[in-house]
């Protein structure tokens, strides 16, 4: 019987570098087609959530964003049992605090994937709300597939290129957030400020005012504050 492989994109395209993963998995499900045992799973930022695919698989491949301390766009394969270490040794985002308790939940509960493999690239650049892969980074999306297509050769996981890339429908949903079309439709900054909205900043009708203390008969209310906890912070 044929083992079950999950290849998994995480991370949240929403934040430049961070989307690494995301977009490494679209363009290789762009180009290639796979059979009925092989699954490709945009994972986004679900964490926890990701747990009974994870627990399903027998070959768990995943591309991600890692801050490995390398230069910005180095590519780096990690394996098996080194996997969750760096999932969570200098996190970019949240979601690979997930993605550690989800490899750590399957293990727990008896179905920990055979084999994993994980191809991270060195972000450049994460705070930027809209913003697309750096160009070192998006540079490692197609040399991040070529190597989980050797993986996949090595474990004789069928593939098969298509003739033409898959592109979606203009009208289509999935069009929408594809990596072309998210960076084409990204307004300006004179259109929409990066640093906040000096429409809003500057308004008066949005000015931070201090609240009146609320009161208990004629007197202010007065709420004591516990700092036992300060000499640990």
């Amino acid at each position: 019987m044929n083992k079950k492989v999950l290849v998994l994109g995480i991370g949240n395209i929403l934040w430049a570098d961070e989307g690494f993963g995301v977009r490494t998995l679209e363009a290789l499900q762009s180009h290639y087609e796979f059979p009925d045992n092989v699954t490709l799973l945009d994972g986004g930022t679900q964490g926890v959530y990701l747990v009974q695919d994870v627990r399903d698989a027998d070959i768990l491949i995943v591309f991600d964003a890692i801050d490995y301390g390398l230069e910005p766009g180095m590519m780096k394969i990690i394996t098996n049992e080194d996997v969750p270490k760096f999932m969570g040794a200098k996190k970019v985002s949240l979601h690979q605090t997930g993605f550690q308790e989800v490899l750590a939940l399957a293990d727990m509960m008896g179905d920990y994937p055979e084999q994993i493999i994980l191809i991270g690239v060195q972000p450049e650049y994460i705070e930027d709300f809209g913003g697309s892969l750096r160009p070192v980074v998006k540079a490692q999306i197609q040399p991040a597939i070529d190597e989980a297509l050797k993986f996949m050769d090595a474990n004789s996981i069928q593939y098969n290129k298509r003739d033409a890339p898959i592109v979606p429908s203009d009208v289509s949903e999935d069009a929408i957030l594809t990596m072309d079309k998210y960076e084409q439709g990204r307004p300006s900054e004179e259109e929409a400020c990066r640093m906040g909205d000096d429409r809003i900043l500057t308004s008066e009708a949005f000015q931070v005012t201090t609240p009146e203390l609320a009161k208990v008969g004629d007197s202010p209310m007065q709420v004591e504050v516990d700092h036992h906890l300060e000499k640990y912070r």
